[in-house]
C-alpha cells in the first residue's frame, strides 16, 4: 500500500502564502506512484486537510486524523512540514508530533526553536567559533529604553533591522541614517516581539543546502545571490525575480570546499534532520560569515534547494523519497 504523506503548510505569520506555494511545490516533487498526499493547512486556529477536489476536512488534533472524500478515516504515515514561521518552524508543531508519535521532516524542537530566533542562533554559533555579524536585540515594550544613538554607536551604519524570528525578509530594513532607525524598529515589531539590529557586512551572499539520512550525506552546490535593483535580499528579490541566482556560485575551489565542509559540520553539530539551507556572506579575504540557518527552506520549483538539486545532477523526486523513507529504516 502507498504511504500517506501529509504536507503541512500555512501558518500564522506573513509567510503563510509562501508556505502554500512551497506545499504545492513539494506535492509536485513527490513520487505519486509511491505516496498518497494531502495538504494540511494550519491557519488562524483551523487545521484542515485539503482534498483533491479542494474541499476541506477538519483534522482531529488528538491523533492527527481526518476523513477523506470517501468518508474513510486517514492517519498520515509521515508529515512533511513546510510552514515558514509559526507554528512549523519554531518547534511548536514538532513537539506536538513528538507527543503523538508522528514522523516528520524537520529538525527537533530544540533546534527548530533556536534556529528560528536569529539572535539566539547567532550568539550560540559565535560560542562555537563561527563568525557572525555583531548584533543586539530590542524587545517589544522595552524599545524606548535604549536610544537610537546608543544602538548606532554599538552596531554602526549601515545596519539591518529585522524581526529576530521569521523569514522571507518581512519587516526587514537596511538602515543608512540615524533618523531611519526608529521607523525600521517599529516596522519589525509588527512581525514579532523581538527585533535584531545587525551590523552590515559587505561581501558576496551565498547559500548552501544539505541533507543527510542513515545511508546518504549530500551537501548541495552553492548558490550565489546577486542583487540587480534591490539593495538586499528582500521579499521582492526572493519571490519577484529582482535578483540573479547563480548555481554553482562563482567561488574558488578552495572557498567552495570550505563552505560545503562548514555546512556539513553545522548540520552535524546541531543534529539537524531533513533538508536545511545555510546562508553565508563571504567578506574580504574570503572570510566565511554565517547569516542564518533555514530548517524549512522554500520548495517552489524556482527555490534555492530545487535549483541546487538540479545542479547536483539529482532528481528532486528521488531526494524527497530518500528523506521520507529514512524515517522507516
Amino acid at each position: 500500500m502507498k504511504r500517506i504523506i501529509a504536507i503541512i503548510c500555512g501558518g500564522d505569520t506573513s509567510e503563510h502564502d509562501v508556505s502554500m506555494r512551497s506545499a504545492a511545490g513539494i506535492d509536485s516533487f513527490l513520487d505519486h506512484e509511491r505516496y498518497t498526499t494531502y495538504k494540511v493547512e494550519i491557519h488562524a486556529g483551523k487545521w484542515e486537510a485539503i482534498m483533491s477536489d479542494e474541499s476541506r476536512r477538519t483534522v482531529d488534533r488528538n491523533n492527527f486524523t481526518f476523513s477523506n472524500e470517501n468518508g474513510e478515516v486517514v492517519r498520515p504515515d509521515y508529515c512533511y512540514i513546510t510552514i515558514h514561521g509559526v507554528p512549523g518552524e519554531n518547534g511548536i508543531l514538532q513537539g506536538y508530533f513528538d507527543m503523538i508519535g508522528m514522523p516528520y521532516s524537520t529538525c527537533n524542537v530544540l533546534i527548530e526553536a533556536m534556529t528560528y530566533n536569529k539572535f539566539v542562533l547567532n550568539n550560540y554559533m559565535r560560542g562555537l567559533g563561527m563568525s557572525v555579524a555583531d548584533s543586539l536585540v530590542v524587545r517589544q515594550g522595552h524599545d524606548k529604553e535604549v536610544s537610537d544613538k546608543d544602538i548606532i554607536d554599538r552596531i554602526g551604519l549601515p545596519c539591518f533591522v529585522k524581526p529576530a524570528s521569521g523569514g522571507s525578509s518581512f519587516g526587514t530594513t537596511k538602515v543608512k541614517t540615524e533618523d531611519a532607525l526608529r521607523p525600521a524598529i517599529e516596522l519589525a515589531l509588527k512581525e514579532g516581539e523581538d527585533v535584531m539590529v545587525e551590523a552590515f557586512m559587505k561581501g558576496t551572499e551565498i547559500t548552501c543546502g544539505c541533507y543527510k539520512t542513515k545511508s546518504v550525506e549530500r551537501v548541495l552546490p552553492i548558490t550565489e545571490v546577486v542583487m540587480t535593483t534591490n539593495e538586499f535580499f528582500d521579499y521582492d528579490a526572493k519571490y519577484n525575480g529582482a535578483v540573479n541566482e547563480i548555481t554553482p556560485a562563482r567561488l574558488s575551489d578552495d572557498v567552495t570546499a570550505r563552505v560545503q565542509k562548514l555546512t556539513s559540520s553545522i548540520y552535524d553539530i546541531l543534529g539537524c534532520h531533513g533538508i536545511i539551507r545555510i546562508d553565508y556572506i563571504i567578506t574580504e579575504g574570503n572570510h566565511i560569515n554565517l547569516l542564518e540557518i533555514n530548517t524549512t527552506p522554500g520548495m517552489t520549483a524556482t527555490s534555492f534547494i530545487p535549483q541546487q538539486v538540479r545542479a547536483a545532477g539529482l532528481d528532486i523526486k528521488d531526494v524527497m523519497t530518500e528523506i521520507i523513507e529514512d524515517a522507516f529504516v
